[in-house]
Order: C-alpha cells, then sequence, then structure tokens
C-alpha cells in the first residue's frame, strides 16, 4: 500500500505523520509518499522523513499516486479531483460545517474518514485524535492567557501590599477545560468552572477549581461524555449566571462544544463589555462558531 502525506495549508503547523511514525508504517511494509517540506511547520525535515524511509515527492505526485492519504484538514475542492477514486482519504473533515467538502468526496467516489468523529469509547481510543488535541489546547491557552493579562496570575506579597491572584472563568470541562484548570491553579490563578454536566463536578473540585451550577440541565448517557443541546429556558439561567461570573473575571477560557452543531453562545456582548479593562478571553470553541458572540 503507498500511503501519502500532503503539506498542510498555512496557517495549519500540524502534520498528518511524523518520520516516527514512517518508521512504523515501513515495518508493516508500506510505501510512504510525502510533499516537500510537509512538516517543515512542525519542525521535521525532508532529510528525517528521508531517513525513516519515506520518498519525497511533489504533491500532484503524492495526490496521484497514493492507494491512501493523510492529512489534516481537507483538500481544496479544486484538488479533490487529483485524486484516484480508489484512494482512502483519513482526515479532519469536519462534515457538518463543511458540506461542500462532503459533496464533492461523495461525487468524486472516495472514501473518507473524518477521525474527529470517532467515538470516545475505550476500543476505539487509540484512533481518539480529540482529546489529544483538546489537552494541548487548554494547556496552551491558559499560556496564552496569561501572557496577554497585563496583571499576575498568582498572588503576590511585598512591602507595597498584597496583588490578588487572578480569576479564571472557565466554560466547559471536557478534556480542554479540565487541563486549562489543572495549568491555571498550578499558575496561582483563582478558577471557577461552568458545565451543564454535573457528573464532571467532582473531576472540576478534585483540580482545585470551584463549581458553577445551574440547576435544570439536561444530560444523555448515550452523548459519550459530550454535553447536549438545552433548553431556551435553562440557557437563558446560563447566559445570567455567566454574565455575574464573568463580570468578576480576568480570564475566561470558553471551551463548549456540542457535537454536530454550532457551538453555543455563553458570552454576550454585554458581558464582555461588563468585564475589567484589559481582561482577556481565550475562545477554543471558535472553528465551531465560537462561544463568545464577539468571536
Amino acid at each position: 500500500m503507498k500511503i501519502g502525506v500532503i503539506k498542510e495549508v498555512q496557517p495549519e503547523k500540524r502534520v498528518a505523520l511524523t518520520p516516527a511514525g514512517v518508521r512504523s508504517l515501513k515495518a508493516l511494509q508500506c510505501d510512504i509518499l510525502v510533499e516537500k517540506d510537509a512538516g517543515a511547520s512542525a519542525f521535521y525535515t525532508d532529510h528525517q522523513y528521508g531517513d525513516a524511509g519515506a520518498h519525497i515527492l511533489s504533491r500532484s505526485e503524492v495526490l496521484s499516486g497514493s492507494d491512501l492519504l493523510l492529512m489534516i484538514n481537507p483538500l481544496p475542492e479544486k484538488e479533490m479531483t487529483n485524486i484516484t477514486p480508489a484512494c482512502i482519504v483519513a482526515g479532519c473533515f469536519n462534515p457538518f460545517q463543511n458540506e461542500a467538502v462532503v459533496k464533492k468526496l461523495q461525487h468524486t467516489g472516495i472514501t473518507s474518514f473524518s477521525m474527529e468523529l470517532v467515538p470516545r469509547t475505550t476500543r476505539a481510543q487509540a484512533m481518539d485524535i480529540l482529546s489529544s488535541m483538546a489537552t494541548i489546547a487548554g494547556y496552551k491557552a491558559v499560556l496564552e492567557a496569561a501572557s496577554a493579562l497585563p496583571r499576575f496570575f498568582p498572588m503576590f506579597m511585598s512591602a507595597a501590599g498584597t496583588i490578588k491572584p487572578a480569576r479564571v472563568l472557565i466554560l466547559g470541562a471536557g478534556v480542554a477545560g479540565l487541563q486549562a484548570i489543572a495549568v491555571a491553579r498550578k499558575l496561582g490563578a483563582v478558577v471557577e468552572v461552568f458545565d451543564v454536566r454535573a457528573a464532571v463536578k467532582e473531576e472540576v473540585m478534585s483540580l482545585g477549581g470551584k463549581f458553577i451550577e445551574v440547576e435544570g440541565a439536561k444530560e444523555d448517557s448515550a452523548a459519550g461524555g459530550y454535553a447536549v443541546e438545552q433548553t431556551e429556558e435553562f440557557r437563558k439561567k446560563q447566559r445570567e449566571l455567566i454574565h455575574q461570573h464573568a463580570a468578576k473575571s480576568d480570564v475566561i477560557i470558553a471551551t463548549a462544544q456540542v457535537p454536530g452543531k454550532k457551538a453555543p453562545i455563553l458570552i454576550r456582548k454585554e458581558t464582555v463589555e461588563a468585564m475589567n479593562s484589559g481582561s482577556v478571553i481565550i475562545d477554543l470553541a471558535a472553528s465551531s462558531g465560537g462561544n463568545c458572540e464577539c468571536t
């Protein structure tokens, strides 16, 4: 089998296969075709891929010569015609928001796997790409917020007085949210957390966060640990409570998403205006519409 890896379009810096992955697949008697400079943005050189046993080719050669094509984001529609119908493509296609891409793939007869839709079950956890990416996002979000915030995260005591710790509000206690809690607490911030799933309360508290609970949340045990869409009455109470806590927060990290649907709006424009000058909002749900009305 010939497995192809293409170079992602900027600003994407990830690459679908590392040199270490090439070695593993070569051990299975696969031929690996890598587009020139495919790993450059991820700090992997063509020389490293070559040493691992990959063939460094042009983009057109990789597209036309692969039996299995690996990517992060979907190809531009105009390039899909360069792939043979017998080819299988695997990546993150976000099919609920990219309807045109799905229709194009159907029209060309290409078999595609959207890896972010792999269920979060014990049997499928080896293929779970969302959890690892969410962990990185939650970690990085806090560091970005700490860098942008014009004050310290931890409490400081000096002869000049005491500086109170920063207050961080995290919306959503999934993988990204839990990682953000852990990092924010390690940096010394006071952390409050909102999530519609009461089941995550213990996890939040074990990491040192204060759980904000709104009564009346709808949960679904069949949702695989994800949040489900809520009633309008609940969303109204939710927005009011978030507004109260957001107005006292220095940082908001929003991570709330509902699979297959637009991200819920949790931070209204008036809430942003009520926050202190210099406050920071990191919206990790931006790719699915955003949790902030200003995103």
